[in-house]
C-alpha cells in the first residue's frame, strides 16, 4: 500500500516512522488561515480535510491511503498558529506562561472511496516562566514553525509543568487516535504494523 503523508512537518514524519510506517511526503500549498469565530476543533478539521484533499487530487490512485494533520494551540478564545518571527513567539509565550492551553490537531485520513476526520484535544500547563526564561527559548530559534511558539519534544520540555492526554498530539500526531482511524477505513491493526511495506 502506497501511504502519503501531507505535511511538512518534520515531527510528523518521525512519528510515522516511530510506528514502522514506510511513506512517501507531499507539501500542501494550503491557506492554513482561520476564520474569526471559528473553533480550534472546526479549524484544525478544516485545515486537515483540506490538506488531504490537495494531495489526493496529486495522487489520483484510490488506492494510495493520504495522512494529513493540522495542529493549533488555544489559550481563552485565541487561536495560536505559528509565529512569523521573534516578536510573535514572545507574545505567544507570554500568554501561555504559567496556566494551561489546549492543543488540538485535527487529522484526516483518505482511502479507496473513504474519508475519515477526527480532533484531539490535549491540555499542556506551563511552569511560571521568568522573562529570562522566555528570551533564553527565543534565542535558540526552536520556536519557528511551531504551533504556539514552542516544541514540547525539543527545549520546549522544560517549561511543561504537566499536561494532560496524548503527548504525541502535542507533538503533531496522535498515534493511538489515528490507529482507531484506520480501523474505522478497514485497515486493521495487524496489517497496520506493515503499513507501507507492501
Amino acid at each position: 500500500m502506497r501511504v502519503i503523508l501531507a505535511s511538512e512537518s518534520p515531527r510528523r514524519r518521525d512519528l510515522l516512522s516511530l510506528i514502522g510506517c514506510k511513506y512517501e511526503t507531499y507539501s500542501p500549498k494550503a491557506d492554513e488561515s482561520v476564520s474569526e469565530g471559528e473553533s480550534p476543533e472546526s479549524a484544525c478539521g478544516r485545515l486537515s480535510v483540506l490538506k488531504a484533499k490537495y494531495a489526493s487530487e496529486f495522487y489520483l490512485d484510490p488506492e494510495t491511503l493520504i495522512i494529513a494533520a493540522d495542529t493549533l494551540v488555544a489559550a481563552d478564545d485565541d487561536i495560536f498558529g505559528k509565529p512569523n518571527n521573534a516578536g510573535e513567539a514572545r507574545a505567544m509565550l507570554n500568554r501561555l506562561n504559567g496556566r494551561g492551553h489546549k492543543v488540538v490537531t485535527g487529522v484526516t485520513v483518505m482511502y479507496k472511496d473513504k474519508i475519515v476526520t477526527e480532533t484531539e484535544t490535549t491540555t499542556v500547563y506551563f511552569r511560571k516562566l521568568s522573562e529570562e526564561d522566555i528570551e533564553a527559548y527565543i534565542s535558540t530559534g526552536e520556536f519557528q514553525g511551531k504551533a504556539g511558539a514552542y516544541a514540547i519534544q525539543g527545549y520546549g520540555s522544560l517549561f511543561v509543568e504537566r499536561i494532560d492526554g496524548d503527548y504525541f498530539n502535542v507533538v503533531g500526531l496522535p498515534l493511538q487516535r489515528l490507529s482507531r482511524m484506520f480501523e474505522v477505513i478497514g485497515i486493521k491493526f495487524k496489517e497496520q504494523l506493515n503499513l507501507g511495506g507492501g
